[in-house]
C-alpha cells in the first residue's frame, strides 16, 4: 500500500485538455481526479451499469443530467445513477477540479448520444 496522490497516480489526458488521474482502479471500483478547463466538458452520454459520484473539489461545475441543470459547488456532490444520462461541463472561469467515483469501474461501460 502506498499514498496516491496526482503526482504519482496513473495520469491521461481526455478531450483536447482536459486531465485524469487514476486514483484507485480496481476490477469493482474506480476514484479518478478530473481537471476540467474554463469552457470545457464532456459529451453527453450514459452508463449501462456503473454509477458514480462526483465531489467537487475547486470551480463549480455544470451537471446535465436527464434534462435537468444542476450547478455543484466545491464541497458538494451530486449521483448518477446507472443508465441515467448526463454531461459535465465548466461554464465558470476558474478549472473545475473533482473526484468522480465509479462502481463499477466506467470504462468501457460509456454510451454516447
Amino acid at each position: 500500500m502506498t499514498v496516491i496522490n496526482n503526482q504519482s497516480a496513473e495520469h491521461y489526458i481526455w478531450g483536447s485538455q482536459c486531465d485524469g488521474w487514476h486514483l484507485v482502479k480496481s476490477e469493482r471500483l474506480s476514484i479518478i481526479q478530473e481537471r476540467v478547463p474554463s469552457g470545457c466538458s464532456e459529451f453527453r452520454h450514459f452508463h449501462a451499469k456503473a454509477e458514480q459520484f462526483f465531489f467537487i473539489l475547486s470551480g463549480i461545475a455544470t451537471m446535465e443530467l436527464e434534462g435537468k441543470i444542476f450547478r455543484v459547488k466545491p464541497n458538494e456532490g451530486i449521483h448518477i445513477p446507472a443508465g441515467s444520462r448526463h454531461q459535465l461541463s465548466n461554464q465558470h472561469e476558474t478549472d473545475l477540479v473533482f473526484t468522480v467515483t465509479s462502481t463499477p469501474p466506467s470504462h468501457g461501460d460509456r454510451i454516447e448520444i
